[in-house]
């Protein structure tokens, strides 16, 4: 049975129970579909009278001049480029409840992340976190593990990831080679290590 946006929205507030405070993790590869899926799943859970919000992964990219000078911006995405810690704090604090935690949003037209521009308050009662890596199983990821309360896989086929990968891309103004440099040489590659090392989770959605 296929479900739909509104189906998980009420199995979350069903699991939820009488928590003040519900963390789901939306993981899967590059193109899958998790930001779309978060801001639509955000919406259903507001349309049924609950309050939400977004804290993307993709925030705490490590900056270019600091790849730059680690040998790794050609790898930017990787789970190496990632400052883990810091994003692990901020699961802590969003965990903890005790107040307002301002996250980073990382802006892809600028390729930079950029700090406190999204708010979690203290009043929101399911936070939607977004990332390729939240629920992989090698160190330091692996340090999430019991930090959420619901977890959603999103693995669509391979093919389909390559063809939005590459719309992704060229809709940026990469050339055709660039943009095939981007997706095969970078993010399918990151697609894989998500789909073999990932831990389980509650719902798995193929498309």
């Amino acid at each position: 049975m296929t479900m739909t946006t509104e189906d998980i929205a009420r199995t979350l507030i069903d699991r939820a129970g009488d928590r003040r405070r519900f963390i789901v993790a939306i993981a899967g590869p590059p193109g899958a579909g998790k930001s779309t899926l978060a801001d639509e799943l955000s919406a259903a859970l507001e349309m049924l009278g609950e309050s939400a919000e977004v804290l993307p992964m993709d925030g705490f990219h490590m900056d270019n001049g600091v790849l730059q000078q680690k040998g790794l911006l050609s790898r930017k995405g990787a789970p190496e480029t990632f400052d883990v810690r810091g994003f692990l704090d901020i699961i802590r604090a969003v965990r903890v409840a005790e107040g307002e935690v301002l996250v980073p949003v990382f802006d892809r037209s600028r390729e930079l992340a950029i700090a406190a521009a999204r708010i979690i308050d203290v009043s929101t009662r399911f936070v939607l976190v977004e990332g390729n890596y939240l629920l992989l199983d090698r160190t330091p990821w692996s340090s999430l593990e019991g930090q959420f309360d619901y977890a959603i896989i999103i693995s669509p086929p391979v093919a389909t990831l390559e063809e939005r990968l590459m719309d992704r891309w060229r809709g940026y103004g990469l050339s055709e080679e660039a943009a095939r440099a981007k997706t095969e040489g970078n993010d399918l590659k990151n697609g894989a290590l998500v789909r073999d090392h990932c831990r389980g989770a509650d719902i798995i959605l193929t498309d």
